[in-house]
């Protein structure tokens, strides 16, 4: 009885592990915004009738049942940002692409008709959502970095006064630290393409969201310690609501 007993709840935890984290909702100034992880560093928000994707990626299994976008945001030529194969199989015939310049230049030639550029500090308006492009790279500045400054975009949306901000990938810069204001914040944290968990605390703690979400944690050598970013960041500041979901759910 006890085996069986085991096996049932390893089996639980095999299919719990295997589902995509339910859907999160704040309250904005026109109705609700619904926050739907996805995967690594893909986000599907839904808000006021609109759709909106980010940086999809992993295949369009991952999107099933879910409304076609009406915007797209991707942030850098990396493919696990612009992974062409998901773009293809997702209905894109509606959707608009806000993008960095570097992101347009290798999009597919059926979808560059449908881009709006946006580079770093500059502001868009889509589908009733400005979009501000924040600088994203890796420090120290340098040519041969994995993410130079200037080539890709953090973004942040205003959804009926409610500021989301997606860092792309980055480290720990001082336009992420300079943040005001933001509502809800998506932080990579993924050496060594981005940063470890103490910078990443470190600056959730300088721009103080309200609530923060540890989004895009796999690198080299597996999945960064979310649990431990957590008690960095409510140790510093115990009224930031950190969301720790599970972006990685098994295949």
């Amino acid at each position: 009885m006890k085996r069986i007993l085991t096996l049932l709840a390893y089996a639980s935890f095999v299919s719990a592990m295997a589902q995509p984290p339910k859907t999160d909702q704040i309250k904005t100034a026109k109705g609700p915004l619904l926050i739907q992880p996805i995967f690594h560093g893909a986000v599907v928000f839904s808000w006021n009738s609109k759709t909106i994707y980010v940086d999809p990626y992993n295949g369009a299994k991952g999107y099933e049942g879910m409304a076609p976008p009406d915007l797209i945001l991707i942030t850098d030529i990396h493919p696990d940002h612009l992974d062409t194969k998901t773009l293809e199989g997702i209905n894109t015939s509606n959707a608009t692409f806000v993008v960095p310049q570097a992101v347009a230049d290798q999009l597919p030639e059926k979808l560059k008709s449908k881009v709006a550029i946006v580079g770093n500090g500059k502001t868009t308006k889509q589908s009733g959502i400005t979009i501000t492009a924040v600088a994203m790279y890796n420090l120290p500045e340098a040519a041969d970095a994995m993410h130079t400054k200037g080539r890709g975009n953090g973004y942040v949306l205003n959804f009926g006064g409610k500021m989301v901000y997606l860092s792309g990938d980055t480290e720990d810069i001082p336009e992420m630290r300079a943040l005001k204001n933001i509502d809800v914040a998506f932080v990579c944290m993924n050496l060594p393409y981005t940063m470890d968990i103490n910078q990443a605390a470190d600056a959730v703690l300088a721009f103080k969201p309200k609530a923060v979400y540890p989004y895009h944690y796999r690198g080299k050598d597996g999945l960064s310690d979310t649990e431990t970013f957590k008690k960095l960041v409510n140790v510093g500041d115990a009224k930031i609501d950190v969301r720790l979901r599970n972006w990685y759910p098994a295949n």
